[in-house]
C-alpha cells in the first residue's frame, strides 16, 4: 500500500513539475523511471558488490558495500588514520577462499574472513583478515582477538580518481581502489 501511495505521489509531482515543458511520451518515461526508483526504496546508498575470480587456479570471492566519494574528504577525515576501517560500507567486507592461499607471503587457510585495513597518513597500511566474517555493522563489532592474519601493504596514490570503492580480483591478488588510492594486496 505504501509503495502504491508513494508511486501515486511521485507520478503526480512529476506531472505537475514538468507540466507543458515536455511532450506526453517524455513525461510517461520519466514517471516510469521515478516509479521504478520508488519501488526500489530499499536500495542501498552504497551498493552491494560481489566479485568472484581466480588467482592462479584458486577461486576467491569478495563481497563489500561500495560507497562513493561524493566530494567528501576521505583519508584522515571520513576514514581516519590509525583506526580500523571496515574497508567498505555497511556490513563488514569479506573474502571467501576455497583453498589455502598466501597473503603477502603469509599462509591463509580456506574459509571466509572479514577484511579490514588501518589507513596511515604515510608508509604502509595494515591489512587485517579476521575470522568473524559475518559482521552486520562492520568495524563497530570488530574484535582484534579474532584476527587470523595481519600484513603491511604499501598504498599507491594515483593521479586519477575512482568515485566508487572497488575491490577487484586482479594481479597481484586483490586491488582496492577508492578516490586516488590503489592498495594492491599480493595473494598467491
Amino acid at each position: 500500500m505504501k509503495k502504491q501511495i508513494l508511486s501515486f505521489l511521485l507520478t503526480t509531482s512529476l506531472m505537475g513539475f514538468y507540466g507543458c515543458e515536455s511532450n506526453k511520451s517524455e513525461k510517461q518515461e520519466e514517471v516510469v523511471e521515478a516509479t521504478e526508483e520508488a519501488s526500489e526504496g530499499e536500495q542501498r546508498p552504497s551498493p552491494l558488490e560481489i566479485k568472484e575470480g581466480t588467482i592462479g587456479s584458486k577461486t576467491i570471492k569478495v563481497q563489500y558495500g561500495s560507497p562513493s566519494v561524493k566530494g567528501r574528504n576521505l583519508w584522515g577525515d571520513l576514514v581516519p588514520y590509525n583506526v580500523v576501517w571496515r574497508t567498505g560500507a555497511n556490513e563488514a567486507t569479506f573474502i571467501d577462499v576455497a583453498e589455502a592461499v598466501t597473503v603477502e607471503g603469509k599462509t591463509l587457510a580456506p574459509g571466509k574472513y572479514s577484511l579490514f585495513t588501518i589507513p596511515k597518513e604515510s608508509g604502509t597500511w595494515t591489512v587485517i583478515l579476521n575470522s568473524d566474517w559475518d559482521l552486520e555493522h562492520g568495524h563497530f563489532q570488530y574484535d582484534e582477538k579474532n584476527d587470523v592474519l595481519r600484513v603491511e601493504v604499501t598504498p599507491v596514490w594515483e593521479t586519477t580518481s575512482t568515485e566508487r570503492l572497488s575491490i577487484d580480483i586482479e594481479s597481484p591478488g586483490l586491488v582496492i581502489r577508492w578516490e586516488k588510492l590503489k592498495l594492491p594486496i599480493a595473494i598467491q
